[in-house]
């Protein structure tokens, strides 16, 4: 796979400059998929807002841990000729313990740092900054998998090992893989809008740009994973139709129990309460709504339908939940009229 820029122009006053650092053995998709953001939205623009380079200690081919095979642009010397970029992005991928044991990259990206206006790291590329100093006294993220071993080698920096990805004063940190295209779109919003972000949401097919406080799990998986037998089947129920009448007797009785002793089994395996957890079911519901229906449906509707108290009420769960209101959500996200610009092709 050949992964040099095609834009040649990163002088332009309009473009920002995008360098991307990979090393042998890093995830395929923590470059490509940052790569591709930035680069549908110069097809979405219509214009070259980012010029792309892909950095590595030396140009040429690599060979990333899935054995697919890039070609780097530049080398660090190559970059500094150009200039700092805009925004610096370290790929993860297993290689990035051996290149952290050499200690590869780490001097330039302490030279760089002060010059770039925003740095940050996919997945395990954490631990390159996190090894350079770079996110001391900081918070970040990076995979679950690997979180506690950040946090534990390096305690200066504030780990939260559930977020899909962080910003803390120019530091960028995201989860494992997909969250890295949900950072780089995070990015193509602050620098154009939400309305181009989502336009390019919509181009690759994404699901959703998911906010960077959302868990890097789904509910059902994460529950899946914790629970078996009788509380298993209820759970399956309640994901089945979270909009029924479940009262907590009623799911109790189901399960053969008392109210208090499925209270306890809730907070037990999955420390919450059997109403917090319906009602994220139900908020989870309210949102595939707002999601797929134009124009958006009035608030109170919505939160009669999915038992979710008044439109005041489902206003602030939703923006506690995913960070923006109702309306913004729906804005950026939402299904849009055949009509529509933005149902159009990206040229």
């Amino acid at each position: 796979m050949a992964a040099s820029s095609s834009l040649t122009s990163p002088t332009a006053t309009s473009t920002r400059r995008i360098a991307l650092i990979a090393y042998p053995d890093c995830q395929a998709l923590d470059v490509c998929g940052p790569w591709q953001v930035f680069a549908s939205a110069n097809d979405c623009a219509g214009q070259p807002l980012y010029a792309l380079e892909l950095v590595a200690r030396a140009p040429g081919t690599l060979t990333t841990n899935g054995g697919l095979a890039m070609l780097a642009d530049l080398d660090w010397a190559g970059l500094a000729a150009r200039g700092a970029p805009d925004t610096l992005l370290v790929a993860g991928g297993s290689g990035v313990f051996a290149e952290c044991r050499a200690g590869h990259h780490l001097d330039e990206l302490r030279e760089m740092a002060p010059r770039v206006r925003r740095l940050g790291a996919i997945c395990t590329g954490a631990f390159l900054l996190a090894r350079a100093g770079l996110l001391d006294g900081r918070r970040a993220t990076t995979h679950w998998r690997h979180a506690e071993a950040l946090a534990q080698a390096h305690p200066q920096v504030r780990v939260e090992s559930d977020a899909l990805y962080v910003d803390d004063r120019g530091r960028y940190t995201s989860a494992g893989v997909t969250a890295g295209i949900d950072l780089a779109l995070s990015l193509v919003a602050a620098d154009h809008g939400g309305e181009l972000a989502g336009r390019v949401a919509r181009e690759l097919v994404m699901f959703l740009h998911r906010p960077g406080g959302q868990s890097q799990f789904s509910e059902a998986l994460r529950h899946q994973q914790r629970t078996a037998g009788p509380l298993r089947e209820l759970l399956d129920q309640l994901h089945a139709d979270p909009a029924g009448n479940h009262r907590l007797e009623s799911m109790a009785a189901r399960m053969a129990v008392t109210p208090r002793h499925l209270s306890r089994l809730f907070r037990r395996h999955l420390d919450t309460t059997p109403g917090a957890y319906l009602t994220q079911l139900r908020l989870e519901g309210a949102r595939q709504q707002l999601l797929a229906t134009h124009p958006a449906p009035p608030l109170a509707r919505l939160a009669a339908q999915w038992r979710l108290g008044g439109a005041e009420q489902l206003r602030r769960l939703f923006h506690r939940r995913y960070g923006v209101p109702p309306s913004v959500y729906h804005e950026r996200f939402g299904a849009r009229s055949p009509h529509h610009e933005d149902t159009l092709p990206c040229h």
